[in-house]
């Protein structure tokens, strides 16, 4: 790779003159400006991101905080870090990864070095201690996920309280007075901020439409098939005639199986749909209703406003929620008591 000499000596001009020209510091001639440019794309030079940071431009490098602690759902986390990696590429940025399982560590690490532009944070906490840190260093930071305490935040996030409340509505509409959530594991409605969300908007839609809701969780490890089922066999056997699932890929598949021991037919026995889920539904035995969570929208937009804040304009503080959208794979129907004998299920 060329360095600062060669691009000067190329140019026909000072180490000196080619350090403002990259910039800005001072001003340069238009055509010694050309010639320095012309010499920089020849030649392939690319100031590290020291001499940026000593010349007061952007290192064009964002950090993405995701602590990997030993509860973590990497599939769920790595399609988040992989939707930020790609979005930020499109804008010419690249991706410093901070994995310490002390999030505030990393965080504020690169924020003292000056070895960002702008920090985004995954899997927010509702009591994250990255928010104060966030009010206290001067890097930009932009939270995908929304903590207990936002206020003078950017927050993105799915509108889950939405999300949540348009399937128990979807449930209502077709009937259904007793609904199951099958819900995340236990320490998800810990230390993740929207487990929380979804399970009290589902309670308090319930209760404003007058249904019956019981919750259960998956257990203490996302790959826990025989909590899922155990979790999805109360609700049904406590008379639960359609199940919301808002939990890990391999949750949902452990409802799917506990229903078909159990000779249930969705949507003719029992309906289901899926709520803030993250992955292919179509790869499942049943490809059921859902309200997903889209990585790619949220990190989007959370890419977006970390731009916007390195403007001169900057995005006033707030909740930036992405309305749900609703994908009918016809897993709802009425529950069968309310169907004339012989119907079959819409």
């Amino acid at each position: 790779m060329a360095n600062i000499n060669e691009v000067a000596e190329a140019a026909g001009v000072s180490i000196s003159t080619v350090s403002y020209a990259l910039s800005g510091k001072r001003p340069v001639a238009p055509d010694t400006r050309r010639r320095i440019e012309e010499a920089v794309r020849e030649l392939g030079y690319s100031p590290n991101a020291g001499a940026r940071m000593l010349a007061g431009s952007r290192t064009q490098i964002f950090a993405l905080t995701e602590p990997l602690r030993k509860d973590t759902h990497a599939p769920t986390h790595m399609s988040f870090v992989l939707a930020t990696a790609v979005a930020a590429r499109r804008n010419d940025y690249d991706i410093l990864l901070l994995t310490d399982e002390q999030a505030q560590a990393g965080m504020s690490r690169v924020a003292a070095n000056g070895l960002v532009d702008a920090i985004l944070v995954l899997d927010v906490a509702p009591d994250d201690a990255r928010v104060a840190l966030a009010r206290q260093i001067a890097t930009p930071t932009v939270f995908i996920g929304i903590p207990d305490d936002n206020e003078g935040l950017v927050c993105v996030d799915l509108d889950f309280e939405a999300a949540a409340a348009r399937a128990v509505d979807l449930l209502a509409a077709a009937g259904h007075s007793s609904i199951g959530l099958v819900g995340q594991t236990e320490t998800a409605y810990v230390k993740s901020n929207f487990p929380p969300r979804v399970r009290a908007s589902v309670l308090a839609r319930a209760a404003e439409q007058g249904l019956e809701v019981a919750y259960g969780t998956t257990g203490k490890k996302h790959a826990d098939r025989a909590a899922a089922r155990r979790t999805a066999a109360q609700l049904l056997d406590g008379g639960a005639t359609a199940l919301i699932l808002h939990c890990a890929d391999e949750a949902h598949a452990a409802v799917l199986a506990e229903l078909d021991t159990r000779g249930m037919r969705v949507p003719e026995d029992v309906s289901v749909i899926s709520v803030g889920a993250s992955f292919d539904l179509s790869t499942l035995a049943v490809p059921l209703d859902s309200i997903p969570l889209v990585p790619e929208e949220s990190c989007d937009l959370a890419v977006e406003l970390a731009l916007e804040m390195l403007g001169p304009s900057r995005p006033e503080p707030g909740l930036r929620l992405i309305p749900p959208t609703y994908e009918s794979r016809g897993t709802i129907a009425a529950p069968p008591g309310s169907r004339p004998s012989g119907a079959a299920a819409d």
